[in-house]
């Protein structure tokens, strides 16, 4: 494999390993993608002051998030169909997550289950993403098993109640359900690596890969024609929803998708443990603000309260540790991994992981701080890309 140094080495080779349309639907954005520019100028826009002479002999980043000590502050996200990316996908990052001592968080529409994902990573801090289906008893049921399967921390997406508007799938001819078409099968069959690692594997052993948290009798391979409407995904989710999973659900539950201070304080009330101030990686709003631009605010509203994560748009140690200067408790990363296992499977998505852990150390170092915690101290100043939002 040639030397992949950083995040984005790892996009190229994703980008070369698979089809268009399974890298774009992972890459990019919406409609005009301005959102997406924005949220990397963010990001880039925040200036850290280095204190020298501090003397520290190495640096902590372990960091408490909701009650368990982790390696780091940073949380895989969850992210549909990492199991098409490699076979097996969502196993596999469980797997490195855990040996760099972080969590992950595996998503309804995995293709894996959440069992599955358990057996094969054992002793991984596995949280669970809830997308609601129409049949609420179905959700209460698959609660219930990611319960079983000693989930302790649930994500509700908060932040998609209408499929997204992103142009390229159509043009790619990628949509969920897949669909045959002359583009798709020319695409796969330019992505032979991809087609023989990941796809005939499924096809040779289990079948056409399915979303494998959908009740059996609902669930087909992701090529089948429709979604029956029992298992299609809630698009009038209302702050009520979080009160009846809160009165299910036994252990912490995190919002995912709040983009003001007024959501937060809501969040708050509806007695959820954390919230995730993100913009779904500016995958789903194109005249959505950046994270970043209000997340201080809304730690100001709510930080003494509750925990705050933080995600969208990651691809240096050094982000990280922007959004934890700015007030996040942790950050969550999705597109990375991802890349990584495109790249090199399961060591693909653990060297990537690796990376961002070294460069938020090497961050530390040169900044004189000893833990992520410090680097409040050392943001120059929000004024110039805060915005204000309430």
């Amino acid at each position: 494999m040639p030397q992949h140094l950083n995040a984005r080495d790892f996009r190229q080779a994703a980008k070369r390993r698979l089809p268009k349309s399974l890298f774009e639907y992972i890459d990019r954005g919406a409609e005009d993608e301005r959102a997406l520019a924005r949220l990397r100028e963010s990001l880039d826009a925040i200036e850290m002051v280095p204190s020298v002479l501090t003397g520290h002999r190495e640096r902590d980043l372990r960091t408490e998030i909701l009650g368990r000590e982790q390696a780091m502050p940073l949380i895989v996200a969850p992210t549909a169909l990492a199991g098409l990316v490699s076979h097996q996908g969502e196993a596999k990052i469980a797997r490195a997550a855990s040996r760099l001592g972080i969590p992950v968080c595996v998503s309804t529409q995995s293709v894996t289950t959440v069992e599955e994902v358990a057996a094969g990573a054992p002793g991984a801090d596995i949280w669970f993403q809830l997308y609601m289906w129409k049949d609420r008893r179905l959700s209460k049921a698959l609660l219930e098993r990611v319960a079983a399967a000693g989930v302790r921390n649930l994500v509700i997406t908060a932040d998609t109640p209408a499929s997204p508007k992103r142009e390229y799938n159509r043009r790619n001819g990628f949509s969920i359900p897949f669909e045959y078409s002359p583009r798709s099968v020319i695409d796969v069959a330019m992505h032979p690596r991809w087609f023989f690692g990941v796809l005939m594997r499924y096809l040779t052993t289990t079948g056409m890969p399915s979303y494998g948290h959908y009740p059996q009798e609902f669930r087909g391979a992701v090529t089948r024609p429709s979604i029956a409407e029992a298992v299609r995904l809630e698009n009038l989710l209302n702050w009520e929803d979080v009160r009846q999973i809160r009165s299910w659900w036994q252990g912490k539950i995190v919002i995912k998708g709040v983009l003001s201070a007024a959501d937060a304080r809501k969040a708050r009330e509806m007695e959820a443990d954390a919230i995730v101030v993100s913009s779904h990686g500016a995958r789903n709003l194109d005249v959505a603000p950046p994270p970043a631009t209000i997340l201080p605010r809304i730690v100001e509203a709510v930080g003494q309260d509750m925990e705050v994560l933080a995600d969208s748009g990651v691809m240096r140690g050094s982000d990280v540790l922007k959004y934890v200067g700015l007030g996040a408790k942790a950050v969550m990363v999705g597109r990375l991994p991802l890349w990584g296992l495109a790249a090199d499977g399961e060591a693909g998505a653990d060297r990537l992981l690796s990376i961002l852990r070294d460069e938020m150390d090497l961050t530390l170092c040169m900044l004189g701080l000893e833990r992520p915690a410090d680097c409040a101290s050392a943001i120059l100043s929000t004024e110039r890309f805060s915005h204000g939002h309430n």
